[in-house]
């Protein structure tokens, strides 16, 4: 098997861990909608905390997730050929920008999880 297959296979066993995690975030999600809707509705800033908390808490696994595909898409690109065809050099090039896009969104919504103290902005991750 070449080393670029087992790479492959790496990654894809590292990604299988980063869906069991999304999950996770799924259900803090749904958690922390729950503790947001008993703030609006009862103004209970315990559960207001705990909304923020966990917001913050899941912006920073995003954000470590999408420094992950960040890096990964990087050696991507670096790895590119001069033989390697015109769609593929297009492709990794896009990706390794999108990912660059998507940490730039990560730190964004961190920031206004970690700032928004009086939720004026209704946070949701992507």
């Amino acid at each position: 098997m070449s080393e670029e297959i087992k790479n492959k296979l790496n990654f894809i066993t590292i990604e299988d861990y980063i869906w069991i995690i999304y999950l996770g975030i799924i259900f803090m999600s749904w958690y922390s909608n729950s503790l947001e809707r008993d703030y609006y509705l009862h103004n209970n800033l315990k559960s207001k905390k705990k909304y923020q908390d966990i917001m913050i808490g899941i912006f920073t696994i995003l954000l470590i997730i999408y420094l992950f595909f960040l890096y990964s898409a990087y050696q991507d690109y670096k790895n590119l050929k001069p033989t390697d065809s015109k769609h593929k050099k297009e492709f990794v090039t896009m990706s390794f920008i999108a990912s660059i896009l998507l940490v730039i969104s990560g730190i964004i919504f961190l920031y206004i999880a970690i700032k928004d103290n009086e939720l004026y902005v209704e946070l949701a991750f992507n």
